[in-house]
């Protein structure tokens, strides 16, 4: 296993894209965004051919520059996808990185007063750019997306909100059933703030004017100012807490707006879009620290309860945490391949 990097048998473009969508989003995040576009083996030799494609998504506090990131034994997914097509192992593809970071940490891939348009810069701009400038098949049977944590909670919900774009996903250990993900750091949430009289606008000050992620509490305070700006900002983009920061007391109204975002919730509301769906990749590992596996037990069973077929879906839980598994990713990449690449004639 080299520690470098290698040479790809296909391309990736780097790009920067101009949203206008992103344009004077609430957190002022930058409204210009890297966008990376990879064309696998064989791409310029035949300009008559279309491709399908793969949308890629990251988890909370990811951004696109972070696919560069090698650890000890492990190479980054742009490579080991690469390796997915030089080697003949799927139908060849595009892959496209996509960048949604946000002060926050995220955005979970939503359009929201608290972090900003991001699910509408996906589809409405990003999308229509990419096949704008590449031979995709543009139709929804030939175009999927897939992620890992956050990025598979997004791989979850957008099919179900745009149908007409996607029609195949896999999602690698994604938030999902949020009284189990999500509701367990709640109290831990409220002692931390003791320290803030309660405040987390406070402790996001403090976060901002020192070496971010010093504090042992600093993680797990972002986590649920990120979740819940994307979930339930006021209009005028105050995060609002689905818990009383001083008691821990749930706001059943707030908590409320949480668990109608919860993709386990969401599938009987859009049961139609995910019966239309041509391939569904789920897993997770039995020791997720978070429960998701848990939680994709629990998606999976939604889907087969509201009529989508199980032949459609590729279930898996595997012994691991919720970090190291990023080996899975070409796995996914390539059996959704399999599933939207056109007919062989």
């Amino acid at each position: 296993m080299l520690p470098w990097s290698a040479e790809l048998a296909g391309r990736v473009d780097e790009h920067t894209v101009v949203s206008e969508t992103l344009r004077g989003n609430p957190l002022s995040d930058p409204h210009e965004r890297p966008l990376w576009v990879y064309v696998p083996p064989g791409y310029d030799d035949d300009p008559g051919r279309r491709y399908p494609t793969v949308y890629v998504i990251m988890g909370f506090t990811g951004h696109v520059a972070m696919w560069r990131n090698r650890t000890p034994f492990r190479r980054p997914f742009p490579e080991t996808a690469d390796e997915v097509f030089a080697r003949g192992d799927a139908p060849p593809a595009i892959v496209v990185y996509v960048d949604t970071w946000t002060s926050y940490g995220g955005s979970q891939y939503l359009d929201s007063p608290g972090t900003g348009r991001y699910h509408s810069y996906l589809c409405d701009e990003i999308v229509p750019w990419v096949d704008a400038r590449y031979r995709t098949l543009a139709e929804p049977a030939h175009r999927a997306i897939t992620g890992k944590s956050s990025g598979g909670y997004g791989a979850m919900i957008t099919p179900m909100l745009r149908p007409d774009l996607f029609g195949a996903l896999a999602t690698h250990a994604g938030d999902a059933l949020f009284e189990y993900c999500y509701l367990p750091d709640f109290p831990a949430a409220v002692r931390h703030l003791r320290a803030y009289d309660g405040d987390i606008a406070a402790w996001w000050d403090d976060f901002n004017s020192r070496v971010p992620l010093s504090k042992q509490e600093d993680f797990k305070l972002l986590e649920v100012l990120g979740y819940t700006a994307s979930y339930s900002a006021r209009d005028d983009s105050t995060p609002e807490l689905p818990f009383d920061p001083v008691t821990g007391v749930l706001r059943p109204e707030v908590w409320q707006r949480w668990l109608d975002r919860d993709p386990v919730r969401m599938v009987p509301r859009h049961a139609e879009a995910m019966r239309s769906q041509r391939a569904i990749w789920i897993d997770g590992g039995t020791r997720d620290e978070w429960y998701l596996d848990v939680g994709a037990q629990a998606f999976r069973q939604a889907l087969i309860d509201n009529g989508v077929e199980e032949k459609a879906i590729h279930f898996e839980l595997f012994d691991a945490a919720h970090g190291g598994i990023d080996y899975r990713y070409p796995l996914s990449l390539a059996w959704l391949c399999e599933r939207i690449a056109p007919p062989v004639r």
